[in-house]
């Protein structure tokens, strides 16, 4: 698994993390990427020195003899050499040329996968804030439209960037070897070549970046929208939406003009510099051959000096070898720059993916934990190791100071002591709230919307921590219980039902994964759900999609208790979870529910008091404070916010 959230590379730009950390993640493949990519780029170099000497050696005898085809005869031995020699360098950069096309395959395609899997890995941990203030559509782009620019980055850029470095490199040498003059030319140029890259090839990258954010735009507002397509209809917002969304549209055509723009133009620019650079280095190669110019090259003579002596012959074999080679390096810089555009992309990808990897994920520092128990031939409380010898649930509590550990049942007993919690810091909407739920109560929270009711709850799942006081469970305070085992003790029923695509037997079993099928269907009948299951055409095996579409409202939420139910917590959370659903339906599913709420903690949250009448405690919320508790008939004799709510003199909002 790739290391690309490493602490100490966290300060470079994103694209280096990620170049950084694909190395790391598989260095033996890449260094003999690299050796492969050297050997091709050898071979296309070496074929210029083959001709170079080639020429020399015809054109001399040619001029002695008279005769190419004497010079043929006279120097068959040593030209038959050179071209075995050819044929040996390109049999060999084709097969370096094969093992790194299947090397670069395999390896990109498994760190992407790796990434892949990180990313998700990493979200999976992420804190519910992140969620609450995250696009999910902005989200999902990243998994989509980033991680395939990193992608094309991976598979195509950086191939071409180091097959092409490597022959510029090779190329440059091999010129300065020749002639330095020429090569003065080819400097030159490249510098041209290089200010124009880095000129237009910068305002595309910007406009490249700027694009991605654009697109995860149009994303988010795509998901948005499909996810509220019958309230748009019912309100006729049809044209406004489609405005908005034309309005993102002309953001994202404008940013990938100018993007694709800048690209498009920098590869003419940099091919005529090119093909200028070409014709420059023919026409003074002739002039220096045509007045037999000393030339200047690195080659040492036996004193160690830079060599000076050059015959016609020799200036003829340096020119046909040094115009191929002057393409090569215009073709090698023209490669790279055209990967501007991806490299671009890539950047922005890798900074949309970073800042999801760069999330602080959710701190567990809990230590105390659920563990399978039963009682002892003396009344104390074990830990056993299967389902079969166990009995009970309990907390295992390891105590630092002396080393003992104890073991507490696993109860449903809930305090609340003067909490306080904001989202935001400084910003509190809850204040001072103290409850107690026994186990086996049934206490329900009634208010207007934004009491407060539904944070109550995510502060029970940890899903925030609160801003002070204390949350006890079991009498253990909440923040010493690990967030995993404390989630596993408690069950959620919420207002939207989410069902995975899966059978109902999964969906069920999504409640505890290690459950049996006799445990599902016993859940299932315990919730209600058993009678229309078998009566659907493949019954537990039918297939849900799209969120259980093929379901009813009331069959989503009776499969949604019955999960609930197979985890057989000691405290169930049910949140709204009968008001989006018909008077009708709503009996069977509250038969379903009263089956699953015998013998628990329960905290219900409802605007239809008819639920809760039951219940052992109401508490009345009203901006994040409890104005009144007690049971139904002590709150209707108090004549207080609920009896005006039973009664209809007060509405909930």
């Amino acid at each position: 698994m790739p290391n690309i959230n490493n602490v100490k590379h966290k300060n470079k730009p994103a694209l280096i993390r990620l170049i950084i950390d694909y190395f790391l993640s598989h260095k033996v493949a890449l260094i003999i990427s690299f050796l492969c990519t050297f050997l091709v780029a050898l071979g296309n170099i070496v074929a210029p020195l083959v001709l170079q000497n080639v020429v020399k050696i015809l054109t001399e005898a040619g001029l002695k003899s008279g005769s190419i085809t004497n010079a043929f005869e006279l120097y068959w031995d040593e030209i038959l050499n050179l071209i075995i020699v050819l044929i040996c360098c390109y049999f060999i950069s084709i097969c370096a040329a094969f093992t790194f096309a299947q090397i670069n395959a395999i390896t990109a395609q498994k760190y992407l996968d790796e990434l892949r899997r990180k990313i998700f890995s990493h979200m999976e941990d992420l804190p519910i804030r992140f969620f609450d203030t995250h696009d999910k559509g902005d989200i999902m782009s990243v998994y989509t439209n980033d991680v395939d620019t990193i992608r094309e980055f991976i598979v195509s850029s950086v191939p071409e960037i180091l097959m092409c470095s490597v022959t510029f490199l090779a190329a440059l040498v091999i010129m300065s070897i020749s002639s330095i003059w020429l090569l003065f030319i080819v400097i030159i140029g490249a510098i041209f070549m290089f200010l124009n890259a880095r000129h237009i090839g910068g305002n595309s990258s910007k406009n490249f970046i700027k694009q991605q954010v654009y697109i995860g735009k149009q994303e988010g507002f795509i998901e948005e929208m499909m996810n509220g397509l019958k309230v748009i209809k019912s309100f006729n917002h049809e044209s406004e939406s489609i405005q908005k969304y034309n309005g993102i549209l002309d953001e994202l055509q404008s940013v990938s003009t100018r993007a694709h723009g800048y690209a498009n133009i920098l590869m003419p620019i940099i091919g005529n510099i090119g093909n200028l650079m070409y014709i420059i280095v023919a026409v003074v190669g002739t002039l220096l051959c045509l007045y037999n110019v000393p030339n200047l090259s690195f080659t040492a003579n036996s004193e160690g000096s830079l060599y000076y002596g050059i015959e016609v012959a020799t200036w003829v074999g340096i020119i046909v070898s040094f115009l191929p080679m002057v393409r090569q390096f215009t073709n090698s810089v023209a490669q790279m720059s055209n990967q501007i555009n991806t490299i671009a992309l890539a950047t922005g990808g890798a900074k949309r993916i970073y800042q999801i990897l760069d999330e602080e994920q959710e701190v567990d520092d809990g230590y105390v934990k659920l563990c399978r128990a039963k009682y002892d031939e003396n009344g104390n409380i074990v830990e056993v190791n299967n389902r079969k010898e166990q009995t009970i649930w309990a907390w295992k509590h390891p105590h630092k100071a002396d080393g003992t550990v104890t073991y507490t049942l696993l109860e449903g007993d809930i305090r609340m002591f003067d909490v306080d919690f904001g989202y935001v810091p400084n910003q509190i909407v809850l204040h001072n709230i103290t409850l107690y739920a026994y186990p086996g109560q049934k206490v329900a929270f009634v208010g207007a919307t934004g009491a407060g009711k539904t944070t109550i709850t995510n502060l029970l799942n940890r899903f925030y921590d609160i801003a002070d006081g204390k949350i006890r469970y079991d009498g253990i305070n909440i923040n010493k219980i690990s967030k995993k085992d404390l989630r596993r003790s408690l069950g959620m029923v919420l207002q939207d039902t989410n069902l995975f695509s899966g059978t109902i037997m999964d969906n069920i079993r999504y409640g505890k994964l290690d459950a049996t099928d006799e445990e599902c269907i016993a859940a299932a009948k315990l919730a209600n759900a058993h009678g229309f299951i078998e009566r659907l055409p493949e019954g537990y095996q039918t297939y849900l999609t799209n969120d259980g579409s093929n379901l009813s409202q009331g069959q989503r939420q009776l499969l949604s208790i019955a999960r609930a139910a197979v985890n057989d917590a000691p405290v169930m959370v049910l949140d709204e979870a009968t008001s989006s659903i018909d008077t009708r339906t709503e009996a069977i599913v509250t038969k379903g529910m009263d089956n699953l709420m015998k013998g628990r903690t329960v905290f219900v949250i409802a605007h239809r008091l008819s639920t809760i009448q039951n219940s052992d405690v109401i508490m009345v919320l009203d901006h994040g404070r409890i104005i009144e508790r007690g049971n139904h008939d002590d709150l209707i004799a108090q004549g207080g916010v609920y009896y005006q709510l039973y009664t209809g003199a007060f509405e909930l909002e």
